[in-house]
């Protein structure tokens, strides 16, 4: 009888909700990730370490009261971990508490897998299937995203999402039910929204591929919105719209 592959169970440590979201979308693509916990700050982290077992802990350096390497020196027999933040200075110092990878915000899927099947590798773990679980990719209705927009939080449903404008250090969502502004740049939206359903097709624009009405090689339709398509972008939006 064949031993079941291994499950193994994760922590996302980061104070900032939206890098969260996005660690935690990238965790549930991998049958093998189970995310069992988001902490916001190292006390949860070591409450959460104490409470149950915990075998990779996704860890940003940046955290009020105590940093993530402090962290990583307070704790005893610690889960592999990986840390994850927007500072590449911090490199050196990861690697001396002996991190299994850095992952530099934003983040690709990419290179998360790539830092995951490090640490399958390192683990001796050679059980594991890293396929992501959407071989014919589904956006869920419940799938969402929290902005910070004014002074409070807004959920949106990424199903609702018609395409994203960039401007300068904001971006504006633009739903079927109206439009919000958020400080955020457009590569950190990008990173955030399911690769499978968005592209960028300008420096300052993301669109909803199941959104689209029509498109040429100049613009793309939504509804009654015409949205340009950037020179650089041009060849291979045409291409991924044409297949």
């Amino acid at each position: 009888m064949s031993k079941s592959p291994k499950i193994w169970k994760c922590i996302i440590a980061d104070d900032e909700p939206l890098a969260r979201e996005v660690i935690s979308k990238y965790v549930m693509r991998i049958p093998s990730l189970q995310l069992v916990g988001e902490c916001s700050n190292a006390v949860q982290v070591i409450e959460s370490i104490q409470q149950q077992e915990v075998d990779l802990l996704f860890l940003d350096i940046q955290m009020p009261e105590i940093s993530g390497t402090d962290l990583i020196r307070i704790l005893k027999n610690p889960p592999f971990i990986i840390i994850t933040t927007a500072f590449q200075e911090y490199s050196l110092e990861g690697y001396e508490l002996d991190v299994v990878d850095y992952l530099l915000k934003p983040i690709k899927f990419e290179r998360f897998l790539k830092a995951v099947t490090k640490v399958f590798r390192l683990s001796g773990d050679s059980s594991q299937s890293l396929a992501p679980s959407n071989d014919k990719p589904e956006l869920q209705e419940e799938a969402y995203l929290y902005f910070r927009t004014d002074r409070k939080t807004v959920k949106v449903m990424v199903n609702d999402i018609l395409y994203v404008e960039g401007m300068g250090n904001y971006v504006k969502i633009f739903t079927g039910g109206g439009m919000i502004i958020t400080k955020n740049s457009m590569t950190t939206v990008e990173t955030m929204l399911p690769e499978a359903f968005f592209l960028r097709v300008h420096r300052s624009f993301i669109v909803s591929k199941t959104k689209i009405g029509s498109f040429s090689g100049e613009v793309i339709s939504i509804g009654k919105i015409e949205i340009p398509i950037g020179k650089l972008y041009k060849n291979g939006v045409i291409k991924l719209l044409s297949m």
